[in-house]
């Protein structure tokens, strides 16, 4: 069963996410509603990917980010970052702190099943989202 980790302090799209995901039942999802939760959260239950909401109190996305990925225990999650921050230099902040993948928002519900699939199931990283537009 692959473990994933909810962090967007935004309840209505946890619960978006959440019912997206729930169809496929081999997927244990966990929640964090701040940057600090997911943090801790990530070190603890070791998910295989993080849906990271950029801003959110206490540590931004790319601030959660950064330390997962220089961490030798955490760095191999897989992130895909979720932002309603869309300009280039959010996509180039977000590629330099180590995010696998970056989704605008909005986003289409199956686009981000799709993906978590393609990523969980399938094992593809050929088409990284950080490059899509």
């Amino acid at each position: 069963m692959s473990k994933i980790l909810i962090a967007d302090d935004e309840p209505s799209l946890r619960l978006l996410v959440k019912a997206t995901l729930s169809a496929n039942k081999s997927f244990e999802l966990l929640e964090a509603f701040d940057g600090t939760e997911a943090l801790n959260k990530a070190q603890k239950e070791l998910p295989d990917l993080i849906l990271l909401d950029v801003m959110m109190p206490g540590l931004s996305g790319f601030e959660v980010c950064e330390r997962l990925k220089n961490d030798p225990k955490t760095k191999n999650i897989v992130i895909i970052m979720l932002t309603a921050k869309g300009q280039q230099s959010d996509r180039d902040w977000a590629i330099s702190v180590g995010t696998d993948y970056f989704l605008t928002k909005p986003f289409s519900p199956i686009e981000l099943f799709n993906l978590i699939e393609k990523i969980l199931i399938k094992g593809g990283k050929e088409a990284k989202a950080t490059n899509q537009e």
